[in-house]
């Protein structure tokens, strides 16, 4: 297994490096047979949401889509896979962070009671409270 960073997968989802873009995909299809080949962790989910966003200004719902395309590749092994599918809806809806939408999924999975924070963007995220 091979562990993926963020930079191949900007490259993939915006192609503007053609020729990086061409070896990410080539990467991808060289383990297109082993499931589970490409690890992604969850540090990588999160600066991928950030470049697209704040680098590449993909609406919010552009970006959910890639991180749910991402998330249905079998090549792909997700860091938190269980918890995916609901930070990428707590995102789509907004306003909050992909990262912090991350965070309230894995504390709820965790059975955490409560997420603290002074972020009032995070008031839609579930188990939520306002230090």
């Amino acid at each position: 297994m091979q562990a993926i960073d963020t930079n191949l997968l900007v490259r993939l989802f915006v192609n503007d490096a053609a020729a990086q873009a061409q070896k990410v995909r080539a990467l991808f299809d060289r383990h297109a047979d082993d499931d589970g080949a490409l690890w992604v962790a969850d540090i990588v989910l999160a600066e991928l949401v950030w470049a697209l966003d704040r680098v590449y200004a993909r609406p919010r719902d552009h970006i959910a889509m890639a991180l749910r395309a991402l998330a249905g590749n079998a090549t792909v092994r997700l860091e938190s896979k269980a918890a995916l599918p609901e930070a990428i809806a707590l995102y789509a809806k907004g306003p909050a962070d992909f990262a912090d939408a991350l965070l309230a999924v894995k504390a709820a999975q965790a059975g955490r009671e409560a997420l603290r924070s002074f972020d009032k963007k995070m008031r839609s995220l579930p188990g939520f409270k306002l230090l």
